[in-house]
């Protein structure tokens, strides 16, 4: 089963991952939404949000954009990171991901 994290500000992706209000989860049994939940996150420090979101037992993040130390200790624990996500409401962009649609730009992080 998958598990996708999407960070979210005012109902919609958050551009920055470190920077949102809460964390929408999604978890996927055949390609479908099976379930979803929003938790709010623990307070923006180097290193807490992916360790965070992995212990919630993501298997994929989407996200906008997203710092370097973040996407590495995603891939140190085996979290699929995908970045340049457009700020949509974070259903649809699972959505439009688990059909193959999303469409994602350069990784808006600029640090």
């Amino acid at each position: 089963m998958k598990k996708i994290a999407v960070p979210v500000t005012a109902g919609k992706l958050a551009l920055h991952f470190g920077h949102c209000e809460e964390f929408h989860f999604f978890e996927i049994e055949d390609e479908q939404i099976k379930k979803a939940e929003a938790h709010t996150p623990p307070p923006h420090a180097p290193g807490v949000m992916p360790q965070w979101v992995s212990d919630n037992k993501a298997t994929d993040v989407i996200a906008g954009g997203m710092g370097q130390r973040a996407i590495d200790i995603f891939n140190q624990k085996g979290v699929n990171v995908f970045v340049g996500a457009p700020s949509k409401e974070p259903q649809t962009i699972v959505e439009q991901f688990l059909a193959g649609e999303l469409v994602t730009q350069a990784n808006l992080c600029d640090h």
